[in-house]
């Protein structure tokens, strides 16, 4: 699964391809061993590029079994800490922690509940409904694979599986292929944006600066100008006085 994601990324930066690729790239490189895992034939172990996994049901980071597994719980998944995960760290939304006294759920769902349905009951509380409405969604749509990656159609109690949600704005999705549309054509620039903080934040080392804003700005105005090609961002970084200029706390006693 890890080299999957890995394969993925070496291609991307070689081949200076779209950042929207991370949500809607159409290939994926994988063996006969992984491949097995998602369904697909492939033969041999010698790794291989991979066309058409939107088709399959996959497609971008989103499908990658290494994402779905990562954002689940030990022996169920979680539309929770999927949902999260795409919120916080895909999109930047800000959420407030978890107010105090929150029951865990268990984990194993009850006899007789989905997942979903469990998530339900635990959102329902007033303290926890207003971040639940954001984040609860995604998960929700993801729920066609389980807690490590496998397409499914129905949990492990057999009950079918409901992957139809409703965004905080109104818009319906359903599964990964509504997922992908709804953050490709209406969450692009939060996307975009959010894409672009966490590449200077690498680059620099640090946390992301007021004074980084004219910055951010430009990558993404550049980006949006070339068809959002990565090499695009990477060039700005590399040549902004942020990177070029940037010194070790103990710069000055290395001297």
């Amino acid at each position: 699964m890890q080299e999957e994601v890995v394969r993925f990324f070496v291609d991307m930066l070689q081949e200076n391809r779209s950042v929207l690729s991370l949500l809607d790239a159409d290939h994926s490189f994988m063996n006969s061993k992984l491949a097995t895992h998602y369904g697909i034939e492939v033969s041999g172990e010698v790794w291989r590029r991979v066309d058409g996994m939107r088709d399959r049901g996959r497609g971008g980071m989103l499908g990658f079994a290494a994402t779905l597994a990562k954002q689940s719980g030990a022996s169920r998944t979680s539309p929770i800490l999927r949902g999260n995960w795409l919120s916080e760290v895909v999109l930047g939304e800000k959420l407030p922690k978890p107010p105090k006294g929150v029951p865990i759920l268990p984990d194993e769902t009850p006899q007789g509940l989905t997942e979903r349905q469990l998530i339900e009951r635990h959102s329902s509380d007033a303290a926890c409904a207003r971040c639940h409405e954001r984040i609860d969604p995604f998960g929700f749509a993801l729920e066609g694979f389980d807690a490590i990656g496998r397409a499914r159609e129905k949990d492990s109690t057999g009950l079918l599986i409901d992957t139809s949600a409703t965004m905080p704005d109104g818009i319906q999705v359903k599964g990964l292929s509504g997922v992908r549309a709804y953050l490709t054509e209406n969450r692009r620039e939060d996307f975009v944006k959010q894409f672009c903080r966490k590449l200077l934040g690498y680059a620099l080392g640090r946390s992301v600066q007021l004074s980084d804003k004219p910055l951010l700005e430009a990558m993404q105005t550049q980006l949006a100008q070339n068809n959002y090609q990565i090499g695009i961002a990477i060039d700005l970084v590399v040549a902004s006085p942020q990177f070029r200029e940037v010194r070790g706390q103990d710069f000055g006693n290395n001297q």
